[in-house]
């Protein structure tokens, strides 16, 4: 039997405030336990939540990036479950009636060989506060509880079930990631929990439209390990199936470390929960006004950015793609081509995709990461197109400053004098290897007269090896059509 695989993510988003969503406690990572928990945090008797502001404006950018609906009426309700790292007993969140309703993610996706732009439906995207933490290793068999992270604002961003592979669900959360980080809502640290997602999984035979028991696998904080849990969860679901078995709707962690999935407890359902509105919260009242004043100060966008390099840089579609993975990337690119200039924007794209990319991939860095800063590279850039090194040293140059420890030694100029890298372009000197290999190399000098085209790029490759790769290949192409014409 053939099966279909249905996924969908509920991705939760601590939105970069100073304080709490309802109190005023810090929002800082790594703060002595329970040091960042205050008396709403601890949900002491007779205290009452105030609504973060900047929560919202953040829920309202993402709304506006996804172009989702944003409710102008949302309320705030209380999900009850106990936890015992949930103070209250409930956690105060959003149901019916959420701030952000729709919208889509869109990402490329190389499917058959070529690269595809593709699309997930976003249910909603509601605000509520974090749990606190639950601490199980190095407690002597008891659990101790930190409430720093207790009411954190989160953003949890829900997808519709229609992601039918790990790769893809992958690719979507990527490009969430990379989307809250762009918009400045999140500063995207997975370790520490900052963007974190549950997967719901289930399988259904193909033609089936109707949706069988699903799982949860909750708290995936890193790509490799939600591609893992799915490509786990899924062999699990088909070979229960398979063995007419059932699969019991329940959440799952994932165990990195056996790469697999253990059940944690049973999945209730909305019902469960009991939602009913918070009554110490008034409903969220957002004007149109508020939404404009937000959109126009929010960055420009990765979709109108790809659209610009395109119509302004001649760049290909799949290179811009590549420029605005992330907001660091389209800064770093955006640099290289205010100092070399944009007639010279498809070599800075080049470098950046190819050999930087190269060198961050290899030793598994982001962007944020490189060893050669846009500046540094920038100077390489401009003896490279101004003719000082060859492409061929110029990758040298760049080689040598990555390799460096030290900043100060990275910088082109003086690689390129102490290693006497520049550019050979004087006509005599040129003239004269030109005569020396001709004499090195008379049978190849009679094919060139006789128009073969393969014994005059051999020619010129003896010359480039006379001068160390230093001679300027097209001054020597030049010279030699010029004594061959003259013979």
């Amino acid at each position: 039997m053939q099966w279909e695989i249905v996924i969908g993510l509920e991705t939760h988003v601590q939105l970069s405030t100073r304080s709490k969503i309802f109190s005023r406690s810090s929002t800082k990572f790594g703060g002595v336990p329970n040091m960042q928990a205050d008396l709403v945090d601890l949900a002491l008797p007779g205290v009452l939540p105030v609504l973060n502001r900047s929560a919202v404006e953040n829920a309202i950018k993402f709304g506006i990036a996804v172009e989702a609906t944003i409710s102008p009426q949302s309320i705030f309700t209380r999900k009850n479950y106990f936890y015992p790292d949930l103070p209250k007993g409930y956690q105060i969140s959003q149901f019916e009636n959420p701030v952000v309703q729709g919208g889509r993610i869109f990402f490329k996706m190389e499917k058959f060989g070529k690269s595809e732009l593709v699309s997930v439906q976003l249910t909603r995207a509601h605000l509520e506060e974090d749990a606190g933490k639950s601490i199980h290793e190095d407690s002597q068999g008891t659990t101790s509880v930190d409430l720093n992270r207790a009411g954190i604002p989160l953003l949890e961003i829900v997808t519709e079930p229609n992601i039918r592979s790990a790769t893809e669900a992958v690719a979507y959360a990527k490009s969430l990631h990379a989307l809250v980080v762009w918009i400045g809502i999140c500063d995207g640290n997975m370790q520490e929990g900052s963007f974190r997602c549950d997967v719901n999984i289930s399988i259904r035979p193909f033609g089936k439209t109707t949706y069988n028991n699903r799982v949860e696998i909750k708290n995936l904080n890193s790509f490799r390990f939600i591609e893992e849990a799915i490509g786990y969860e899924v062999k699990r679901q088909i070979e229960l199936m398979e063995d007419s078995g059932t699969v019991v709707q329940e959440t799952r962690l994932y165990d990195p470390n056996k790469r697999e999935t253990r059940a944690m407890r049973s999945k209730g359902n909305a019902q469960d929960y009991r939602y009913f509105p918070d009554p110490d919260l008034p409903p969220l009242l957002i004007e149109k006004r508020w939404i404009e004043s937000i959109r126009e100060s929010m960055p420009e966008l990765p979709a109108t950015m790809r659209e610009r390099f395109v119509r302004d840089f001649g760049l290909s579609e799949y290179d811009s793609v590549i420029l605005t993975q992330s907001k660091a990337m389209a800064d770093y690119f955006e640099f290289l081509v205010l100092k070399v200039g944009s007639e010279q924007a498809k070599i800075a794209a080049n470098w950046l995709i190819g050999d930087v990319l190269w060198m961050l991939n290899r030793e598994n860095l982001d962007i944020t990461e490189t060893r050669v800063t846009a500046v540094q590279l920038a100077v390489l850039l401009q003896r490279l197109t101004d003719g000082t090194v060859s492409n061929k040293i110029a990758k040298e140059v760049f080689c040598t400053m990555w390799e460096v420890k030290s900043t100060r030694d990275r910088i082109a100029e003086e690689i390129i004098e102490g290693k006497k890298l520049k550019q050979i372009s004087d006509p005599d000197t040129l003239e004269k290897v030109i005569d020396a290999v001709l004499i090195e190399n008379v049978k190849l000098a009679v094919e060139v007269s006789s128009g073969k085209e393969k014994a005059f790029n051999a020619l010129i490759g003896q010359a480039m090896k006379h001068t160390q790769g230093r001679a300027n290949p097209a001054r020597l192409r030049d010279i030699l059509e010029k004594k061959i014409t003259k013979n």
